[in-house]
């Protein structure tokens, strides 16, 4: 594990190989383990790969009093991508939350990335639009149950954080099992403070006065269309994969969309191989 100092937190990474860096970002519920079917393979093609714990995931800072707004994620990991590359571009991806912030960095930084790779979540013009329809609004119920105090928190420690189990059997292709890595992942939330921190993610998102107002201007750039080639990749059979069909309006640079057959929102766990070829390809492209 290493530690990368960004003015007030700590970012932990996991870092493994040598040549072009790509660095890949987790979500909810999850953590930077989650590569760990990718993480040899892009080795293997000779790249530099490096898996951080973001913003109130142990390892990394806890902020007591911080924000958690869409822009302070996307600062954060443009500063962690200015320190590990000396400033020069690399290569991103994402899954959920990492993808939320894949969208607002390619927007506002674009110098910062050569090529990127996003999934399972749609661009946020698409994902605001999915806020007026049903099916959608069903799909991401955490995000209006999250909204609530209290209740959450001990929801999702009963039984076991069964909870946890629910949400990866919901968002999964029927028959997956993921069961060492979801107990490391319910081991990590069962940290103090770490449950507060990931719900505030989604208690940002419709709260101005959770958003940091001296990053306003930042929230302006994430708002541009993305000139940075991008890869997005949904699971076949995730509801959001009709979200993300027709966002390539989005992008004003290279822009491909591919689904994975038999894969749900984790897609990269659920179907390793069909994933981390779609990878190979999209970074090793010149």
């Amino acid at each position: 594990m290493k530690f990368l100092k960004l003015e007030q937190l700590s970012i932990g990474y996991l870092e493994q190989g040598q040549g072009p860096l790509v660095v890949m970002l987790h979500g909810f519920p999850d953590h930077a383990l989650t590569w760990s079917h990718q993480v040899p393979e892009l080795v293997s093609q000779g790249f530099r790969v490096v898996t951080p714990y973001l913003r109130g995931y142990p390892p990394s800072d806890i902020p007591q009093s911080g924000y958690f707004d869409k822009a302070t994620l996307v600062n954060d990991i443009a500063g962690l991508l200015r320190e590990l590359n000396q400033g020069q571009p690399c290569h991103l991806v994402g899954q959920d939350w990492g993808a939320i912030i894949g969208y607002g960095l390619l927007a506002a930084y674009p110098e910062l990335v050569q090529r990127a790779v996003l999934m399972a979540v749609p661009h946020p013009v698409e994902v605001a639009r999915s806020l007026l329809d049903p099916k959608h609004i069903h799909r991401s119920f955490h995000w209006w149950f999250f909204q609530l105090a209290n209740l959450p928190e001990k929801a999702l420690v009963a039984n076991d954080m069964h909870f946890i189990d629910y949400l990866w059997n919901y968002w999964t292709v029927e028959g997956f099992e993921d069961t060492e890595h979801i107990r490391s992942i319910k081991t990590m939330l069962s940290q103090p403070g770490v449950l507060a921190a990931t719900l505030a993610y989604y208690r940002a998102m419709f709260d101005p006065e959770k958003a940091d107002p001296k990053l306003a201007a930042v929230r302006v750039l994430m708002e541009r269309p993305i000139r940075v080639p991008t890869l997005a990749l949904c699971g076949a059979q995730d509801l959001r994969a009709e979200l993300m069909a027709d966002q390539a309006r989005y992008f004003e640079g290279d822009y491909e969309f591919r689904l994975i057959e038999n894969a749900g929102h984790f897609l990269h766990r659920e179907q390793p191989m069909l994933v981390n070829r779609e990878l190979t390809r999209w970074l090793l492209k010149r």
